[in-house]
């Protein structure tokens, strides 16, 4: 059994990654999934979190919201809606997206949906927590 695996990670501006990795840890819709080396063939939505992929020995990180993962015999591609390489992630405006979204969600009479304040919030905490682990 082979001891590696192909991943790509694109969205729909561009190419994020392109490399062999060892293990891969990634958000679905209803959790974490683990991908490893002959994991058997699986189409599954995405979720938001952070991505997480081994690679030469080292760990690293992308921050994910939303699409899909394909894992096929020796490769898996991911395609998100959204996606951005932790080394990317301006921290600092992830705080403020974060604390905006929150202030959305405790305050009704700003006329924003609950329902999309919520994803923001999530979407602006899988940036920090990305960030934080590089």
């Amino acid at each position: 059994m082979a001891d590696s695996f192909d991943l790509e990670i694109a969205t729909p501006e561009r190419l994020l990654v392109k490399e062999q990795v060892n293990e891969l840890q990634i958000p679905g819709k209803d959790g974490y999934l683990g991908i490893l080396p002959g994991h058997a063939a699986l189409l599954s939505e995405l979720g938001t979190g952070f991505l997480s992929y081994t690679c030469g020995g080292s760990k690293r990180y992308l921050s994910i919201h939303g699409g899909f993962v394909e894992v096929l015999p020796g490769q898996v591609r991911v395609l998100a809606n959204v996606a951005e390489k932790a080394e990317e992630i301006d921290i600092e405006h992830a705080r403020k997206d974060l604390q905006q979204a929150q202030e959305q969600v405790m305050n009704p009479a700003l006329g924003v949906d609950p329902a999309v304040a919520l994803d923001a919030m999530a979407a602006a905490q899988a940036r920090i927590d990305a960030a934080e682990k590089k």
